[in-house]
């Protein structure tokens, strides 16, 4: 306003008296700090912000030496360019901190450019800044803000560990300089907590740990690290807080008493500046977990008592979160537990056929491999997966896996015995739909998939059918991919009733053979790489298999997999004897004579020699009198002593008890006396009936 505008001065009041009052109370009635600077931003007048500290120690000093600003320069050129006529700065937010009185703080400074008589356009007199001490309010802000972090953050994870990083993430450093969360060793794996008062000689194991930027040296961090374990010394705030399951607020000073107690955390907390110490017991239902240790550094503001409630309340999240991650560990340890009991003990001879496996622990509990000894020197080569997490998952692979070893021991072929199988499915699904609504699993669904391949060595080809599962990789003996197109059926658990329709590959001597899990060939890249790495045929198939796992992207040996490799052979023709026989009645004479003489070349025991003799006179007596030629009897040496007896018809002989008076249907009840197994398989050619025997020392394949 000009001076031409100023309205007239009441009676009695001197010129410039109203703006001298108006003055003198705005200086010294107002709770905002006001500030007049000079051109050169130095204090000429002031008000006193702090109570019970005057303005004589400020005036003549600069702005930015006044309050001890964080970044000085940034706040003096802003106030420069208020006084060049750049306009008003309002509600800046600086810190800093005052001169006489320790601690930062947080100030609202805004400046406005003093005219001089010429107006706007001319020199200006100076500045006039008005200062609030926001200190507590933003105080209050971080601490919603950090307590709101901890909601966003924490319980997003069923991992302790995950969930600790993220908690100890959430604090620092918004609300602390350093955070130490501890849980009790046992808890990690998934074991109850503890009730309190948490026994002195506990073991707790630091889960996670961090620190601001401003803390140069990280020893408290670095005296006990993240995964080691201590136990808590006597006589401290931590033991005291695992003891009554109170939180602590602890000034940390040279001549705290108790730090004597604990020499090394007393020398790492020295050594990066802490002066105060907030130790929260992580509790659920009286249960204790762990500890939170928070520690402020350097010229950080102590905490206070409303730190501590809100160290307590954070507190109780986290102790939510680690608990509900807690039992997730106990059921997937369970789980695992399940899954690696119900899984294969050890690799299983085979006769022509060279097997590895590799099993990635992870969340999925539902996958499994196989390799099954079948008649004839095959082997059915197996891997499948329910999908899912925890112990239902783990329970459903061991119905599958059963049933598919009963299946594959009846000498089915691969379409047929997936067909089997999803018929259990569907009875496992039914009975699951038939819970109650209050069952959490009557409306969980179930899915899983499953591939099956039988490797013949004789003809050395590979049959092949798939119910919603990826179709096995292989690798020709020259290192060069082999095409195994195998129609993909439904899956197991699917409403679709599709038959499952087979595909059959030859391959050479020495291919290797992938079964992988849905988890290994989850990327676009993944065949190739796997194919890549197979074909190198100088490595054992345990090194191709570590192979494949080192070259997995991370994410998927988190979610666990299972490989099952197989190098295809031969059966050595010294340990193999094929006849073929005429459709004759001396023929079972025949047959004992030619079985004598290959047994005893072979230098096996007179008993097993005359109980193999009577197996295959009885054999090929039924072949004689009820099958239709062609007529074959072949034998097979390995650990067991295989005989097998072909014909061209497709009527199978059943096993009969036969009476004291009846004159025949003894035959097969004495070959099931004699050998250890025995059984019929189908082909598009007839029938065979096959007999195992146990060799004397040997082991057996079943």
């Amino acid at each position: 306003m000009s001076y031409a505008e100023t309205p007239a001065m009441p009676p009695g009041i001197p010129p410039g008296g109203l703006d001298d009052a108006l003055l003198k109370v705005l200086f010294a009635q107002t709770a905002v700090g006001l500030f007049v600077l000079d051109p050169q931003l130095r204090l000429v007048r002031a008000n006193s912000l702090v109570e019970g500290v005057g303005t004589e120690g400020y005036i003549g000093l600069r702005f930015t030496e006044a309050f001890r600003l964080d970044d000085p320069d940034g706040s003096e050129q802003l106030l420069k360019r208020v006084l060049a006529g750049e306009g008003p700065v309002r509600d800046h937010l600086v810190r800093g901190r005052f001169r006489h009185t320790p601690g930062d703080r947080v100030f609202l400074v805004s400046a406005y450019r003093l005219d001089g008589p010429d107006g706007p356009g001319g020199t200006g007199l100076g500045l006039l800044s008005a200062v609030v001490d926001v200190t507590e309010r933003e105080r209050a802000r971080a601490r919603e803000s950090a307590l709101a972090a901890v909601r966003d953050a924490v319980g997003g994870s069923l991992d302790v560990a995950a969930t600790c990083r993220a908690f100890i993430d959430a604090l620092v450093p918004g609300f602390a300089d350093l955070a130490v969360v501890e849980v009790v060793d046992e808890v990690l794996r998934g074991a109850d907590p503890p009730v309190g008062p948490l026994p002195p000689d506990t073991p707790l194991r630091r889960a996670a740990s961090g620190r601001c930027e401003a803390v140069e040296r990280d020893e408290v961090i670095r005296g006990h690290p993240v995964g080691g374990t201590r136990r808590l010394p006597p006589r401290t705030p931590y033991a005291l807080a695992a003891a009554d399951l109170r939180p602590r607020l602890v000034p940390l000073t040279a001549e705290t008493p108790w730090l004597d107690a604990d020499p090394d955390g007393s020398r790492a907390l020295a050594e990066t500046g802490a002066h105060t110490l907030v130790v929260v017991p992580l509790t659920l239902r009286g249960a204790v977990l762990g500890l939170l240790s928070l520690y402020r550094c350097g010229a950080a503001e102590p905490f206070d008592e409303e730190d501590v409630s809100l160290a307590g309340t954070a507190a109780t999240r986290a102790a939510l979160a680690i608990d509900n991650a807690r039992r997730y560990e106990r059921e997937h340890v369970i789980a695992s537990t399940v899954q690696r009991r119900l899984l294969p003990q050890a690799e299983r001879h085979q006769a022509a056929v060279e097997t590895a496996h590799v099993l990635l622990p992870g969340r999925d509990s539902g996958c499994w491999f196989d390799t099954i000894a079948l008649s004839g020197a095959r082997t059915a080569l197996v891997v499948g997966g329910v999908a899912g997490e925890g112990l239902q998952s783990a329970i459903a692979m061991g119905q599958l896996r059963t049933v598919i070893q009963a299946l594959a021991g009846l000498d089915l072929e691969p379409e047929e015995v997936l067909a089997r199988l999803k018929e259990t499915a569907d009875r496992l699904a039914d009975e699951r739909a038939a819970l109650p609504p209050s069952d959490s699993l009557q409306g969980e669904e179930l899915r899983a998939g499953c591939v099956y391949g039988v490797y013949d060595p004789f003809t050395r080809t590979c049959t092949v059918a798939r119910a919603g599962h990826p179709a096995p990789l292989v690798v020709g003996s020259d290192g060069r991919a082999v095409p195994l197109d195998v129609p993909e059926g439904a899956g197991l658990f699917d409403t679709d009733g599709a038959l499952f329709a087979p595909a059959t590959v030859t391959l050479e001597e020495g291919s290797v053979l992938a079964f992988c899990s849905a988890e290994l060939l989850a990327d676009e890249r993944a065949e190739e790489r796997i194919t890549r790495t197979l074909a190198h045929p100088g490595r054992s198939l345990q090194q191709l298999g570590d192979d494949i796992v080192y070259a997995l992207p991370d994410d998927t040996r988190s979610a666990g997999a299972a490989l099952l490799l197989a190098r295809t052979g031969t059966v050595s023709e010294h340990r193999v004897a094929t006849w073929d026989l005429a459709q004759d009645r001396t023929t079972p004479a025949t047959a004992r004579l030619l079985v004598r003489d290959r047994l005893q070349g072979w230098g096996l025991d007179e008993d097993t020699v005359d109980s193999t003799e009577l197996i295959v006179s009885e054999l090929v007596t039924n072949a004689v009198r009820y099958g239709t030629p062609p007529l074959r009897l072949r034998l097979l040496l390995d650990t067991t002593l295989t005989c097998e007896v072909h014909d061209g018809s497709t009527a199978s002989p059943h096993l009969r008890h036969a009476r004291t008076v009846d004159e025949g249907g003894r035959g097969l009840f004495i070959v099931s006396s004699l050998a250890a197994h025995w059984g019929a398989r189908h082909g598009p050619d007839g029938k065979v009936l096959w007999t195992e025997q146990d060799l004397p020392g040997a082991g057996t394949t079943r």
